[in-house]
């Protein structure tokens, strides 16, 4: 399918690996001019080498500096699209007194994305037509109690696109954010099959999958590749009537409809 992207150019934060570097690839495919974000050099570089495409930028955004710098480096570019992907699962608990981890959590989780948004938005305005994409979690809907920052800043972040969105009411700028459940990644999948290995269970891959993916309606864990689909299609003008959503990929893990 010809998403009518070829010629747009899109910036994803923390796509030097993991599921940001999948969702370059499917951009790339759709001839979409691909910035590939890492935060020190040479983590862009060598990701484009694995792509064998895209424009690399080399900016820590979890500082406000750092996200001055990216923005900076993004304006050389017309940018049509934003996909704030990066984020990061620090380990906290609620026995912590220390509350370090949660200015953290909501430094990386939702500070960088309304700063990289905020810069570049004003050109998406002028043209009347832009994506912003922001990655969250189901957590944020149905949090564990493990991790209590970062599912608090998910949650902030899918409020703040809820209010972006209301904001950019009859722009041409559409905001959404995409909330992936499990994701089987190849640390999740080394990460299962030593939990395997260690209770001395079936370190086969099928048996591991098919015992967590019991409570997943469609039987299995969700692929990169999926989540990439699903965000690709959202930039596309095939998109346009999508805004103001929080759009769950998580096999049907959570329900039908919350």
């Amino acid at each position: 399918m010809d998403l009518r992207l070829k010629g747009k150019t899109a910036l994803v934060t923390g796509s030097y690996r993991g599921t940001g570097l999948i969702i370059c690839k499917a951009l790339i495919d759709e001839g979409v001019n691909t910035l590939v974000h890492g935060l020190h050099a040479p983590e862009a570089e060598e990701a484009v080498h694995e792509l064998e495409g895209g424009i690399p930028v080399n900016a820590d955004i979890t500082t406000l500096d750092g996200c001055q710098t990216l923005i900076k480096l993004a304006s050389h570019y017309d940018v049509d699209i934003i996909i704030n992907n990066y984020g990061t699962a620090d380990n906290n608990s609620w026995k912590d007194e220390d509350s370090s981890a949660w200015f953290t959590a909501f430094e990386k989780n939702v500070l960088s994305a309304q700063r990289i948004t905020a810069g570049l938005l004003p050109k998406m305005l002028k043209k009347k037509w832009g994506r912003i994409i922001n990655l969250g979690t189901t957590g944020s809907t149905k949090p564990s109690h493990k991790n209590p920052a970062y599912y608090s800043a998910k949650g902030a972040l899918s409020a703040m696109t809820i209010s972006l969105a209301a904001e950019l009411k009859q722009t041409g700028v559409t905001a959404n954010i995409v909330s992936p459940g499990l994701i089987l990644t190849p640390e999740v999948q080394d990460a299962l099959t030593n939990q395997a290995i260690k209770k001395n269970e079936d370190p086969s891959w099928e048996i591991i999958e098919s015992r967590i993916a019991k409570d997943i309606p469609i039987g299995r864990i969700v692929r990169r590749e999926e989540v990439a689909s699903l965000v690709t299609f959202l930039c596309s003008p095939m998109a346009d009537a999508i805004h103001g959503q929080n759009i769950k990929i998580d096999g049907g893990a959570l329900g039908i409809v919350s």
